[in-house]
């Protein structure tokens, strides 16, 4: 009995605490409430809550006046090669062994030398049985004649009838007809021998050499390269409305990496290369020695493009929708200038500045630099910057 008292004691003792403990967590909070609720009325100001009312500062950019203007020159470059006028692959018309080669790579030869010949000792062979048929053919020709001054003689004496002068003189007739057979066939063999002989038929330089003596050349086989020296031209293919503005007969000046190079317009062509779409102009070069075949070469033309526009650098551009470019323009406010893009279109670049077209007017002031910093409606100062340079002035 004694230890169930106990207990029950204990236990009345610990519960009796229990509402005095929520009494204070109350009390507590209370002085938490009223510390939050002081400290906001701190903060508070007099007037009111503070709200962002001040204007940002205009940010200080560097613009060009726009300036018009109806065309602008365009600056065209075009490129070809400079050639020898002319450039052959020689070698025999007919087959043989090469008895020998007087020209190797990188020789100048003169017009007229002999550079390669075959052996030509069948021909020559054959070149004496067609001159020994050929005096048969006098002798027999000869003695025809003879034949023929008796057979009149008997005739006129009443022995002969005129048939058998007609037969002497038939027979004299056919045998100056060998004569100039023999003949025919004795040339055609010196012909033959000549050609064995390669003969440069320009002076120039031997470029290539494709075989050696001993060897078996076959008919048309080309046994040298030779180019003409001192003779360069260059062809050059242009767009047709370049090319008219060409004038034959007139000196323009190329340009190579060996210096400059004088000119003068041979012809155009006429004709639109149906690969390049270009018209080919070929020029005599005036002074070859300051360049060799081969080398690049290049024209460059100015040409008028009738498109209403203006230049801007090309830094003042920013990409748009549908191929089209921003620039923006600083637009004078009652309280001061206003970034506003305006859409354009490139119609040319070259350098560091673009041609354009667009809803823009003379006397704009373009932005040119910070465009990273700048959006729609943002307030700028402008201040001016060295203009592009226009080169149709106004």
């Amino acid at each position: 009995m004694t230890d169930a008292y106990h207990v029950t004691g204990e236990e009345s003792r610990e519960k009796k605490p229990t509402w005095i403990k929520g009494i204070i967590f109350f009390l507590l909070m209370i002085v938490f409430a009223v510390g939050l609720l002081w400290t906001a009325t701190r903060l508070r100001s007099a007037e009111g809550p503070r709200v962002a009312d001040d204007v940002p500062a205009p940010l200080t950019v560097r613009v060009v006046t726009v300036k018009p203007a109806e065309s602008f020159e365009l600056q065209e470059s075009y490129s070809g090669l400079a050639e020898a006028r002319r450039t052959s692959a020689l070698g025999f018309p007919s087959g043989g062994r090469i008895e020998a080669i007087s020209a190797d790579v990188g020789d100048r030869v003169k017009e007229g030398a002999t550079l390669a010949r075959l052996d030509t000792r069948s021909l020559e062979a054959q070149l004496a049985s067609a001159n020994a048929v050929v005096e048969e053919a006098r002798a027999a020709h000869s003695l025809a004649l003879s034949t023929v001054e008796r057979q009149r003689t008997l005739k006129l004496q009443g022995h002969v009838s005129q048939q058998r002068v007609d037969e002497a003189e038939a027979q004299a007739n056919t045998a100056l007809a060998r004569i100039d057979a023999a003949k025919a066939q004795a040339d055609t063999l010196r012909v033959q021998i000549d050609l064995a002989r390669i003969r440069a038929p320009f002076s120039g330089v031997v470029t290539r050499r494709f075989a050696d003596e001993g060897a078996i050349a076959n008919p048309g086989q080309p046994l040298l390269e030779l180019v003409e020296a001192g003779v360069l031209e260059a062809r050059l293919g242009l767009p047709a409305q370049s090319a008219m503005l060409l004038k034959a007969g007139e000196e323009y000046a190329l340009t190579a990496d060996t210096g400059n190079v004088k000119a003068r317009l041979r012809n155009v062509t006429g004709v639109i290369d149906s690969g390049q779409r270009t018209v080919t102009a070929v020029f005599d070069i005036e002074n070859p020695d300051v360049i060799a075949a081969g080398a690049v070469v290049r024209l460059a033309l100015e040409r008028d493009v009738g498109e209403e526009g203006f230049w801007v650098p090309v830094k003042a551009l920013t990409t748009a929708s549908r191929g089209l470019w921003n620039v923006y323009v600083a637009d004078p406010t009652e309280n001061g200038w206003t970034a506003v893009p305006r859409p354009v279109e490139m119609v040319h670049s070259e350098g560091d500045r673009a041609y354009v077209r667009g809803p823009v007017r003379a006397g704009d002031r373009v932005v040119v630099d910070g465009l990273q910093r700048i959006t729609p409606g943002m307030p700028v100062l402008p201040r001016d910057a060295t203009s592009a340079a226009n080169p149709n002035g106004g």
